[in-house]
């Protein structure tokens, strides 16, 4: 009798609940020096870059917030970000780029991947290339020789991803394809790497689309 009266939570959220209550486990300096980021102990504070944009995660709470102190909205970059600060292994990146189906897992999960990504990409800017290279020059990507346009940029401090583009026209669909730097085993997981998509395309889509 009493189920009405108890708010349930959004789906998201129990996950970012469960990542901050175990973050005071781990320490902030050996987080903050294992991903490239900064730990201002005076403050309690690692600071992240998330795609140019700053990221202060409280420390010992594991509250994520935008570097002014607002709240983020969505919980799956707030998750991903704690996720990213407690699994990170110190690896640099490499020259090497791999798809996501040489990620461990990645076979596996590449539907969701293909879907929840690629296909979102390709249909989001296929027939709008020139969005997708002014977003990504406003970001200040390198550009990459590959498809018709692609671009390598950092979506968190020592994670590098590569966006490629095919346009469309009347005999084929647009496609994409995304390639992670070879460092990434060591700080996510391939149902991770499916967010850190999922989240870039959202944060271009809405850098691009903005009014």
């Amino acid at each position: 009798m009493y189920k009405n009266n108890i708010e349930k939570k959004p789906k998201d959220e129990i996950p970012y609940d469960h990542y901050r209550s175990v973050f005071k486990n781990f320490k902030p300096e050996l987080m903050a020096k294992n991903t490239g980021c900064v730990y201002n102990e005076s403050r309690g504070e690692i600071e992240v870059k998330l795609m140019k944009k700053n990221v202060i995660v409280k420390y010992p709470s594991g509250e994520v917030l935008n570097g002014d102190g607002s709240e983020i909205e969505k919980y799956p970059p707030k998750t991903l970000i704690l996720r990213y600060l407690m699994q990170g292994k110190g690896v640099g990146p490499s020259d090497k780029y791999i798809t996501y189906r040489e990620v461990d897992g990645g076979n596996v999960y590449y539907s969701n991947f293909y879907g929840r990504c690629l296909l979102r990409l390709s249909k989001t800017f296929g027939n709008n290339i020139n969005k997708f290279k002014e977003v990504f020059k406003n970001l200040g990507a390198q550009e990459v020789s590959m498809g018709d346009a692609a671009y390598k940029f950092r979506f968190l401090n020592n994670i590098y991803v590569i966006f490629a583009l095919w346009e469309g026209d009347e005999e084929f669909t647009p496609s994409s394809q995304i390639l992670f730097n070879s460092n990434v085993p060591f700080y996510f997981t391939a149902e991770d790497l499916a967010v850190v998509g999922d989240v870039s395309i959202g944060i271009i889509t809405k850098l691009a689309y903005k009014k």
